[in-house]
């Protein structure tokens, strides 16, 4: 589903008449795609690793970097030889190797009706393979019983049997339309349930702290790699050498590997390293304001994207405060609190800017954010960590056949 909106939201921007339309096929349908398309992923790889999850999480998330650091390049390549609409139409059938991908990533633990309708086809699958005897019936008796019948009955008792309505039809309909509430029955509790469990998770202290922390670093980490270029620009230090933005893009990618190996070593506490990172990014944004050369700027940029890399061990350190059973739903609230500091961040800094006519006030409002956040998680999560130190283990799986087991272990 996630990988035909992408596909499908790039190639309709290829015929978008307007900006307006960009809006609804870029913005919302690709969006939501790719919010789709990394929630899940993040969460399978979860679940399918215990072990050495932090390095798993490393190497799914930095193919995002890698990708977006080719992706940059190829872009501009694509657009000079077929144009803009040519490029989305080009990337949009590059898109659609997203469902051969996800085609792998079973859930370990199948749902409940998948095995209830392979149950039910399994039980319905044996009667067919025996054909049952036709056992002789004459003809004759029920002609004449027939003929007996049809002389009994009047020309009004026929016409009265024919305005009737069929029994069967009327058991089916209304056996269809208790069904029917059934499903939406169900559908409302599970929603209620949902709604229930959020509500829960809510009210955990360091799962609180956990998503302010995320979204005060999303508000103030996201912008400065945007207007990074423009600092250095206005500096006079862009011409002839590496883009600082491409800094950015390679370290980040370094960083959520290191970060996600880090993570799995036992004398490391992961929220420790998630919140050294936050605290790191909110410094370099602070001293960037006092950086007057390109070295500088340079060494300070790979510091912003190496700390950015803790996006790999996000997951890592919700699966340790929810447990496992629970990570889809909390790891859903954490991106939303973090994609809503992404969108806020921008138009914040540009405001400082068109305020200030500089950048430095911006930077440090950024580093202000990110420090703040550090602090509401090393005071609020850190001392409530032992709580939760016992994560859940796996539960265990009822597998309804040997192919199940090795496709699920594989």
């Amino acid at each position: 589903c996630s990988g035909v909106m992408v596909a499908g939201g790039l190639m309709l921007s290829a015929f978008a008449p307007n900006v307006q339309f960009l809006f609804f096929s870029y913005g919302i349908v690709v969006g939501i795609g790719c919010g789709l398309v990394y929630a899940a992923t993040v969460t399978i790889t979860c679940q399918y690793f215990e072990k050495r999850r932090g390095l798993a999480l490393g190497i799914v998330t930095t193919g995002t970097s890698v990708g977006g650091f080719l992706y940059a390049t190829v872009q501009n390549e694509l657009i000079e030889l077929y144009g803009l609409e040519g490029c989305l139409l080009i990337v949009g059938a590059l898109s659609l190797n997203l469902m051969a991908c996800a085609g792998p990533m079973r859930p370990l633990q199948l749902p409940g009706y998948y095995l209830k309708q392979k149950a039910a086809f399994e039980r319905t699958e044996e009667p067919l393979s025996i054909k049952p005897e036709k056992l002789p019936v004459s003809e004759e008796p029920l002609k004449k019983s027939l003929t007996s019948v049809e002389k009994g009955l009047t020309v009004n008792d026929m016409l009265i049997n024919g305005d009737t309505k069929d029994p069967l039809a009327y058991e089916r309909s209304f056996l269809g339309g208790s069904a029917l509430v059934k499903i939406i029955k169900k559908k409302q509790q599970a929603y209620a349930k949902y709604i229930h469990t959020t509500a829960e998770l809510m009210h955990d202290r360091v799962f609180v702290s956990l998503c302010i922390g995320l979204f005060l670093f999303s508000l103030g980490a996201f912008p400065p790699v945007i207007y990074m270029e423009d600092v250095a620009r206005s500096l006079g230090l862009i011409e002839g050498i590496i883009p600082l933005v491409s800094i950015v893009a390679i370290m980040t990618g370094v960083g959520k590997l290191v970060l996600g190996i880090m993570a799995d070593l036992r004398w490391i506490n992961s929220l420790h390293l998630y919140t050294f990172t936050v605290f790191g990014t909110g410094l370099v944004l602070l001293v960037i304001p006092v950086a007057k050369n390109y070295v500088a700027l340079a060494i300070l940029s790979g510091c912003v994207g190496f700390f950015s890399g803790n996006w790999s061990i996000t997951p890592y350190v919700t699966t340790k405060i929810v447990g496992i059973e629970l990570l889809t739903q909390a790891y859903g609230v954490l991106m939303f609190f973090g994609g809503f500091g992404i969108m806020l961040g921008p138009p914040v800094v540009g405001w400082f800017y068109d305020w200030m006519q500089s950048y430095d006030l911006a930077f440090y409002f950024s580093g202000g954010c990110a420090l703040l956040g550090g602090f509401t998680l090393m005071f609020s999560a850190l001392p409530c960590l032992e709580k939760h130190k016992k994560e859940n283990p796996r539960p265990e799986i009822k597998y309804t056949s040997n192919c199940d087991k090795v496709a699920s272990v594989a």
